[in-house]
C-alpha cells in the first residue's frame, strides 16, 4: 500500500448525545468491550448508578443482602437504597467500585456519569473526599440525589425537600472547588400540563440555579412494583404514557428551567428513558423508543442535549438486553436492541466530526472527553468489498477506532485489531475512499494530574502508525 495520507480530526458534540445505563438495582454491570462489540460504536457517556449511606448500620453492605427481610414488598423498601455501594470516601478505596468500571469506560472512549444518592447529614469531610476521589476521572458527570421531589428514595424519608434541596447546592460548591471536572446533574420533577413551575418549585429553584445541567427521568411505560408483583391489566403498580405528551412535559420543564435562570440555557437531558416492556411487550417497547427519538429529529429539538437509556441488561424488561435467569453473565437481545442500534448510528445521534489539514507524525493527540477529541483521520482506499481488512501496532497505544461507521477498541495488550465486522452489516458495493478514525483516551483511564490542564485533557503522542493490511480477495482461490 502507498503511503498513508493522515490529517487533523475533532469529534465534538451531536445534536442529540446518547448515554446509556449499565448496572443498577435491576442489574450487573457489563464489560465495556461486550457493549461496543454489541452496539457498534461508544456511547456520550455511560451512568453508573450507586448510593452512599456510611453512618448506617451494615454499611458498605448493598442494602437487599446485608437487610434482607421477608417483609420488603417495594424496591425501597430497605434502610438505605438497594444500588451497588459507594467504597470511596474518608478511610475509603478508589481500587474497587465503582472507580474499576469508571476507569473501563473511559479508556473505551467515553465519559462517566456516575447516579449517587447521598445521606443528606453526612459532614463535609465525606463530601470533599468524594470530590478528590472524581478529580482523575476528566470531565465526568455526577447526578446527585436524582429525582429528588419523589418520595421513593430513603434521602427524601430521612430530610425535608427544604434540607435536600439546600444539601444540593451545597455539595456544588463543594464540587466547584475541589474538583472542578465534575460537572453536577439535577434531577427533579418537571412541569405537568395546566402548571407553570417544577414541582416544589419553593424548594429546589435554587439548586435549578447551582446545577450545571437540568434533567428529568421520563418512562413512557414503567412497572414500578417489579419485582415484587406482575403487572397486569387493571393493576395499580404501573402506567403508561403518551409519548407527544411526554415530549411537550420536557420541553415545558426546560423553559421552566431557563426562567429560573434568567434566561440562561444549560444542557437539558432525560438521565433515564425507557418504556418498560412489563406494560408494553416487547414490540412497542420498541416502538415507543423509536417514537420519541423520530419527535426530536423532526423539531429539530436542539435544546433538548442527551438521552440516557435505561438500561443495556435489566433483570426485568427494561433493558436492551433481559439477563439470562440461569446466568448473570449472558444478555438475551430484544426488539429495542435492533432499534436503539439504528437510532444511535443515526447522524442525529452521533458526534460531530471535523477533518482538517493533513499532518505528519509525530503527533500529540488531546482527549477531552466524548465531545471534545482531537484524533487523527487515516485516507484508505478500498477497490472492492474487502476478503481481509486489520490494523497491526507495534506499539502499546490505547486507541479507538471507527472505520465505515463501526468502532474498534485497541487495549495496550492488542497488536492486531480485525476490522472486517466494520463490512458484514454496510458491505461496499464498489470502489471507495474510507477514512479510518483513531483517538486516543487515556490508557489506565484516569488522567494525568501533574499535567497543567490535567483535570479536563490527557494526552498520547502517536509515533507510528499502524501497518494496513487490506486484500479484496481469499488468500487462496478455489479451483
Amino acid at each position: 500500500m502507498s503511503e498513508l495520507k493522515v490529517y487533523s480530526l475533532h469529534m465534538g458534540k451531536a445534536k442529540c448525545a446518547v448515554d446509556l445505563g449499565d448496572g443498577s438495582e435491576r442489574g450487573e454491570y457489563v464489560n465495556q468491550d461486550y457493549i461496543l462489540h454489541t452496539l457498534g460504536r461508544p456511547h456520550r457517556s455511560i451512568s453508573l448508578m450507586y448510593c452512599y449511606y456510611p453512618l448506617d448500620e451494615g454499611w458498605p453492605g448493598r442494602a437487599s443482602e446485608v437487610h434482607a427481610s421477608p417483609d420488603v414488598s417495594f424496591a425501597w423498601d430497605f434502610p438505605y437504597d438497594d444500588y451497588f455501594t459507594y467504597k470511596g470516601g474518608p478511610n475509603g478505596s478508589t481500587e474497587g467500585e465503582p472507580f474499576n468500571y469508571m476507569r473501563d469506560i473511559r479508556r473505551h472512549g467515553q465519559d462517566v456519569t456516575l447516579t449517587l444518592t447521598i445521606d443528606p447529614h453526612v459532614t463535609d469531610d465525606h463530601l470533599i473526599a468524594i470530590a478528590k476521589d472524581l478529580r482523575p476521572f476528566g470531565r465526568m458527570m455526577l447526578r446527585i440525589n436524582h429525582e429528588c421531589t419523589g418520595n421513593w428514595f430513603n434521602f427524601t424519608k430521612r430530610s425535608t425537600y427544604k434540607e435536600i434541596a439546600e444539601f444540593y447546592s451545597h455539595f456544588c460548591k463543594i464540587l466547584k472547588e475541589h474538583a472542578p471536572n465534575v460537572q453536577t446533574i439535577l434531577c427533579t420533577g418537571g412541569v405537568d400540563e395546566g402548571k407553570t413551575e417544577i414541582e416544589m418549585e419553593e424548594y429546589f429553584a435554587q439548586p435549578v440555579r447551582d446545577t450545571d445541567m437540568w434533567s428529568i427521568d421520563k418512562y413512557f411505560a414503567l412497572h414500578w412494583g417489579w419485582p415484587y408483583d406482575v403487572a397486569e391489566r387493571g393493576g395499580t403498580s404501573h402506567s403508561r404514557g403518551n409519548i407527544r405528551e411526554t415530549f411537550e412535559y420536557t420541553k415545558r420543564t426546560y423553559d421552566r428551567f431557563r426562567e429560573l435562570c434568567g434566561g440562561e440555557a444549560k444542557p437539558m437531558m432525560m438521565s433515564e428513558l425507557n418504556a418498560d416492556g412489563d406494560v408494553t411487550g416487547p414490540y412497542e417497547q420498541a416502538d415507543m423508543v423509536k417514537e420519541f427519538c423520530d419527535i426530536l429529529k423532526e423539531e429539530n429539538a436542539t435544546w433538548f442535549t442527551s438521552f440516557s437509556m435505561y438500561q443495556f441488561r435489566d433483570r426485568g424488561r427494561l433493558g436492551l438486553e433481559i439477563e439470562d435467569p440461569n446466568n448473570a453473565e449472558v444478555g438475551i437481545p430484544q426488539p429495542l436492541l435492533a432499534t436503539y442500534k439504528e437510532i444511535i448510528h443515526d447522524d442525529y445521534f452521533s458526534p460531530a466530526m471535523t477533518q482538517g489539514e493533513e499532518v505528519s507524525l509525530p503527533v500529540k493527540l488531546r482527549w477531552g472527553g466524548a465531545e471534545d477529541a482531537e484524533g487523527l483521520a487515516i485516507a484508505l482506499h478500498f477497490d472492492s468489498n474487502p476478503h481481509f481488512c486489520e490494523v497491526v501496532f507495534e506499539d502499546d497505544s490505547n486507541l479507538m477506532l471507527e472505520l465505515n461507521g463501526k468502532w474498534f477498541y485497541k487495549s495496550p495488550q492488542a497488536k492486531t485489531i480485525d476490522l472486517m465486522s466494520a463490512f458484514y452489516e454496510k458491505p461496499l458495493t464498489g470502489a471507495c475512499d474510507l477514512t479510518l478514525k483513531l483517538f486516543a483516551p487515556p490508557a489506565s483511564g484516569e488522567n494525568d494530574l501533574s499535567a497543567e490542564d490535567g483535570l479536563l485533557n490527557s494526552y498520547t503522542t502517536i509515533h507510528t502508525l499502524p501497518e494496513v493490511r487490506i486484500r479484496f480477495e481469499p488468500v487462496e482461490l478455489g479451483k
